[in-house]
């Protein structure tokens, strides 16, 4: 009893996947061949999603308070040595690079930290940004695509309904006009997910570089509240 009750469920969640997959590639048998070319953007703006939110929520994940903390008390205790280690840790967070090149020349003056410290987020800025326009950009597309394929639906309806006769006057015009419908609906369906894509990968964007900015901010302040001579004598190796 028990082997026939998973055989149904079975065959009735293959009959409910089957019937899905029918819907779904009506669906698009009746929106036209502008149906696939939004398809394609959707998935081409869900592998772009993916690869930028790895980047950015799991390899650029740190705990920024604890490594500044750590890296201001080691500079304030004169422990320079440490406070360089202190910067070797395997994270691609921007901030772990901007700050060891802070402490790579605290034995220098402070406008060359600074320089060093900018000169580092200048070059993680386009890594940070890289690809997160492109949502917008597909959103917008998707959204346009759907008003061309609905000027394309009516341009259908209309000329089948010119050339044909008036008992099929009815029928095509409701098929254009469904196709144009079917264009519309589908390319504002894949727009606003891009769109919500593109706020989260932002915002997530801007964050990082919030973090970076001050974090900079706290390690070229602490390097500055110490004299240069002290840096020079306890930080002798560190400058390059």
């Amino acid at each position: 009893m028990g082997e026939s009750l998973i055989g149904t469920l079975q065959v009735s969640w293959l009959g409910v996947g089957q019937a899905e997959g029918g819907v779904l590639v009506e669906y698009l048998q009746a929106g036209g061949w502008m149906m696939y070319v939004i398809l394609s953007l959707s998935v081409l703006g869900v592998v772009f999603f993916l690869e930028r939110a790895v980047d950015l929520y799991l390899l650029k994940r740190m705990n920024v308070r604890r490594f500044v903390t750590g890296l201001v008390e080691r500079i304030e205790q004169r422990r320079f040595r440490e406070a360089l280690e202190w910067c070797q840790i395997k994270s691609r967070h921007p901030l772990v690079k901007v700050a060891r090149a802070g402490m790579l020349r605290a034995n220098r003056r402070e406008a060359d930290i600074e320089r060093a410290m900018e000169n580092e987020m200048l070059e993680a800025l386009p890594s940070l940004q890289r690809r997160v326009s492109l949502m917008a950009l597909l959103a917008n597309i998707a959204t346009l695509l759907g008003l061309l394929g609905t000027i394309f639906g009516l341009i259908s309806a209309f000329s089948s309904v010119a050339a044909a006769s008036a008992a099929e006057r009815q029928e095509a015009l409701a098929a254009g006009i469904s196709q144009a419908m079917y264009t519309t609906a589908f390319g504002i369906s894949v727009a606003v997910p891009l769109l919500f894509f593109h706020h989260f990968l932002s915002k997530r964007a801007e964050r990082v570089m919030n973090d970076v900015e001050g974090g900079a901010t706290s390690v070229l302040v602490a390097l500055s509240g110490i004299p240069r001579e002290e840096r020079d004598g306890e930080g002798q190796g560190t400058g390059r």
